[in-house]
C-alpha cells in the first residue's frame, strides 16, 4: 500500500500503460484520477478500480485539462502523484514527414505533455513526484522514426529541466522509457495500414533481446517504483524499460 492516502493524477490513463498504473495506484491504495479522449474507455477503467474518477480530456489541446486540474482542486486540494503518459505514434520516411504529421504527434508527445505539467505543478508540493513516459526511440537510430523520436527526445530533455528547477522544492521528475510494448499505440501509429503496422511489429520484436514485446504491467510497475517514496534519492533519470534494446 504504497499510495495509501495519495492523489494520483494519470493524464492518458484510460488504455495501454496508463490504464495499468492507474490500476496499479489504485491497487496501493491511492485515490486515482485519470484523463483520456475516449469517453467509454474511461468509463471502463474507473469502473474496475476502487476510488477513481474519469475526466474525458485531450493533451493536444492544454485549456481541455483546465477542468481537470479545478475539479482535483476542489475535490483534493492537491496532487501528489502526476504521471503524465499521453502519446501517440507516428512512422514515416524522411521524404514522407508533412508538417502537419509533425504537428499531430508533437501536440501530444512534447507540448501537450509539456503544458500537462505546468498545469499540474501549482497543486504538487515537497514530497511530490512525476513520472514522464517517453521512448527508447529517442536515443535510438530508428528508420522512419524521426517524427516520434524527436517527440520524445524533447520530452527528455524537458524532464531533465523540471528535476533541475524543482528539486529545491522537493519535487521529483523522472522519465520511464519502455521499449516495445503491447499498448493500442501500436496499432494506431498515424499514416500507416494494418499491414504496415504487423510487420513494424515482427521488426520490433526482432529488435528485442529477450525477443518479446513487454506488456504494460511491466512498465507500470518502473512507473509505480519511481513515484513510490521506493525512490525518495532518484530524480531526473531515464529508466529504460525494454528488454535490454539499449544496453545489450
Amino acid at each position: 500500500m504504497r499510495f495509501a492516502n495519495k492523489i494520483v493524477l494519470v493524464v492518458g490513463g484510460n488504455s495501454g500503460i496508463g490504464l495499468s498504473a492507474a490500476q496499479g495506484f489504485a491497487a496501493e491504495g491511492a485515490t486515482v484520477v485519470i484523463t483520456g479522449r475516449d469517453q467509454a474507455t474511461l468509463d471502463a477503467a474507473v469502473a474496475g478500480m476502487a476510488d477513481a474518477t474519469a475526466h474525458r480530456a485531450d493533451v493536444a489541446d492544454p485549456a481541455s485539462l483546465d477542468p481537470v486540474i479545478a475539479a482535483v482542486r476542489e475535490a483534493h486540494g492537491r496532487i501528489d502523484v502526476l504521471f503524465v503518459n499521453a502519446g501517440i505514434g507516428a512512422f514515416a520516411p524522411v521524404r514522407e514527414v508533412t508538417p502537419e504529421l509533425w504537428d499531430q504527434v508533437h501536440d501530444v508527445n512534447l507540448r501537450g505533455c509539456f503544458f500537462a505539467v505546468q498545469k499540474a505543478l501549482p497543486l504538487i508540493g515537497r514530497g511530490g513526484s512525476i513520472v514522464i513516459t517517453g521512448s527508447i526511440g529517442a536515443v535510438l537510430g530508428v528508420p522512419g522514426n524521426a517524427i516520434y523520436a524527436a517527440a520524445k527526445a524533447g520530452l527528455r530533455a524537458v524532464a531533465r529541466i523540471l528535476a533541475t528547477e524543482l528539486v529545491g522544492e522537493g519535487i521529483r521528475v523522472n522519465v520511464v522509457s519502455p521499449g516495445p510494448t503491447e499498448t493500442p499505440i501500436i496499432h494506431r501509429n498515424v499514416g500507416m495500414d494494418a499491414a504496415a503496422v504487423d510487420s513494424l511489429r515482427q521488426v520490433m520484436i526482432a529488435a528485442v533481446p529477450m525477443k518479446r514485446m513487454g506488456e504494460p504491467s511491466e512498465i507500470a510497475r518502473a512507473v509505480l517504483f519511481l513515484a513510490s517514496d521506493e525512490a525518495s534519492f532518484i530524480t531526473g533519470v531515464d529508466l529504460f524499460v525494454d528488454g535490454g534494446c539499449v544496453e545489450l
